[in-house]
């Protein structure tokens, strides 16, 4: 049983997976699109997703608002988040577009930067292939405030109609149509 055995082994050993994704990542941060199979790009997007989320924690844009202190401690956060990227991300170009482009693109998306789509079979051994994608720039929809309805007046309780007053209505129904033909006559002769 493999019970909290999370991610694919992809027929590799722990190294050779570490090396693969992180020269997918780079290849992915650099292009903004890649072509892979199908389960190397579902175990890809969940770094990719971790290495933007570094970038975007402490934007250079955030850096210019601050002053004394918090500008020393907000610095040493974002050299931490450079160095922890790093790790994942072989290109110096790809880890300049994650701390710049792609952290100022995503500040507002709370996660999912990434689309998976499937791209048909590779021709030689039939693997599902897919593309992967890094998705545009993220804009909240706006939330629109909802009426204030007033309550209504409670309805008051209607009380079944008693016995003799439901006989008396069909009495009272048969004698409107005769007061709806006396009104239109009378309305025929006020018209000549």
């Amino acid at each position: 049983m493999r019970h909290l055995k999370s991610g694919r082994k992809l027929g590799r050993n722990s190294s050779h997976r570490k090396a693969m994704y992180r020269n997918m990542v780079t290849s992915l941060m650099v292009h903004g699109r890649i072509r892979t199979t199908e389960a190397k790009a579902k175990e890809l997007r969940k770094v990719a997703d971790r290495v933007i989320t570094m970038g975007k924690r402490v934007p250079l844009s955030s850096l210019e608002e601050l002053k004394g202190d918090a500008l020393v401690e907000a610095k040493g956060r974002r050299l931490h988040n450079i160095r922890r990227a790093r790790r994942l991300v072989n290109d110096k170009d790809a880890l300049n577009k994650v701390f710049g482009e792609y952290a100022e693109r995503f500040k507002t998306r709370p996660g999912g930067y990434t689309r998976i789509m499937k791209d048909g079979v590779r021709p030689g051994d039939n693997a599902p292939m897919a593309v992967i994608e890094l998705v545009e720039e993220y804009t909240p929809a706006p939330v629109e405030a909802k009426p204030v309805v007033e309550e209504a007046a409670p309805a008051e309780p209607v009380a079944e109609a008693a016995p003799e007053e439901a006989e008396a209505a069909p009495e009272e129904a048969a004698a409107a149509p005769e007061e709806a033909e006396a009104v239109d006559a009378d309305a025929e002769k006020a018209e000549e």
